[in-house]
């Protein structure tokens, strides 16, 4: 999602490159180390039978639309109530950092604000919305220690447990991550973490990935189990995960945020091996799409609005039927390209479910309603089939009935 280049990180991080020994200290440092017997298997989440798939056209193109929004609190006024009371929006995006107005604390200060917030979010919603943040661990996290939030190490932290040969202390660490991680946001009413990254670490040079830290390992196979360890953890807590970014951002060479990134002469089939394992077993409640070009599997377009990928390789070959989101729509290698219209047909054409505005690389107060009114000129003209949008409103509301009440 949104990176220290774009601006949401105020400060550059460095590239992790620390020695190995400060990783597995830093490892070391999890509870779960010193305390056997915390890696069982997750328990089930109960169901929400109520929420039921009948509705209307206006009621299933909202809970398509996943968006972001400036402020602390949620006053009746606002637009982020009306884009849940009205507009009926499936979800909503936190950050702790606005882009645009290059401030920190644009929803998150502390736990107990928080926990206020997402409280105003879930009154005024018509379904019960998805609340999301990116909560990777390490660089990429919301809910900061400087705000009285606990801490996680980095995927690469832990990956090195497993590169160094100590796969049974990494799955440990990995779960305790996601455990740690799955209670704090359940705390506060945060309901779907944008992790863990599923990215093979192929280029340790990425300057979106591997600088960062963000991929447990340069080993697919690795990276899988890390990924589905972490999962576990946060279900204990009944916080849906989301793995991406499909169909693998860890060999790229630039920044999607900042513009067009061509994989075409970078990515391997080897990236999608975390992606088909997690599918494989279950563990993926959530895909997220990476804005990637890669011309040997779409020519025309980057993996997000591309049928062949989202649709043949995802769907048809990995065997997917659950959410797909999009990636920040607002990012520019997508943004600089498309016009709004242009990129919600190409992305519902192609496979995806739901659409993501973060509304922070750019803001527009009434970005859920423009997107909502395009979406349904779409439908009304016939450049998009209704049942198109119904297969993915049944697909949120499918997921939304694994949430916990809160």
């Amino acid at each position: 999602m949104h990176l220290f280049r774009s601006g949401l990180f105020p400060h550059p991080v460095r590239a992790v490159r620390v020695p190995l020994l400060a990783l597995l200290l830093a490892c070391a440092l999890l509870p779960a180390l010193a305390r056997p017997g915390r890696c069982a298997a997750s328990t089930p989440v109960p169901s929400r039978p109520d929420i039921l798939p009948d509705a209307g056209l206006d009621t299933m193109i909202g809970q398509l639309l996943f968006v972001g929004f400036r402020g602390t609190a949620a006053p009746p006024d606002s637009p982020v109530i009306r884009d849940l009371a009205e507009v009926g929006v499936g979800g909503i995006i936190l950050f702790d950092y606005d882009v645009r107005l290059r401030e920190p604390g644009r929803n998150i200060t502390g736990p107990e604000q928080l926990r206020k917030l997402a409280a105003s979010l879930r009154g005024a919603a018509r379904v019960a919305p998805f609340i999301a943040v990116d909560q990777e661990g390490g660089a990429v996290r919301r809910l900061r220690p400087r705000d009285g939030f606990p801490d996680t190490p980095s995927a690469a932290g832990i990956g090195a447990l497993a590169d160094a040969g100590n796969e049974k202390n990494a799955l440990c660490a990995a779960h305790e991550a996601g455990e740690i991680t799955g209670r704090t946001l359940a705390e506060v009413g945060i309901n779907l973490n944008f992790a863990p990254v599923a990215d093979v670490n192929a280029n340790p040079d990425n300057p979106v990935i591997g600088r960062l830290g963000r991929s447990f390992s340069a080993d697919p196979l690795t990276v899988a189990r890390l990924c589905r360890a972490f999962i576990e953890g946060q279900r204990e807590s009944g916080v849906l995960s989301c793995i991406k970014h499909f169909p693998g951002h860890g060999s790229s060479r630039t920044d999607s945020h900042l513009g067009v990134t061509d994989v075409t002469e970078t990515w391997s089939r080897d990236e999608l091996v975390p992606f088909r394992r997690l599918i494989a077993d279950h563990d993926a409640d959530m895909v997220m799409t990476g804005h990637l070009f890669n011309a040997a599997l779409d020519p025309d377009h980057p993996a997000t609005l591309s049928r062949p990928t989202l649709t043949g390789l995802l769907r048809d070959e990995l065997g997917y039927d659950g959410v797909v989101v999009t990636d920040d729509l607002q990012m520019k290698a997508v943004a600089d390209r498309y016009g709004l219209r242009e990129t919600l047909r190409l992305a519902l054409l192609a496979g995806a479910d739901m659409l993501l505005f973060g509304n922070n690389l750019a803001y527009d107060p009434d970005i859920a309603l423009k997107a909502h009114a395009a979406i349904r000129s779409l439908v009304l003209e016939g450049e998009v089939p209704e049942a198109r949008v119904r297969q993915a409103y049944e697909r949120v509301l499918r997921l939304k009935q694994a949430l916990k009440r809160p």
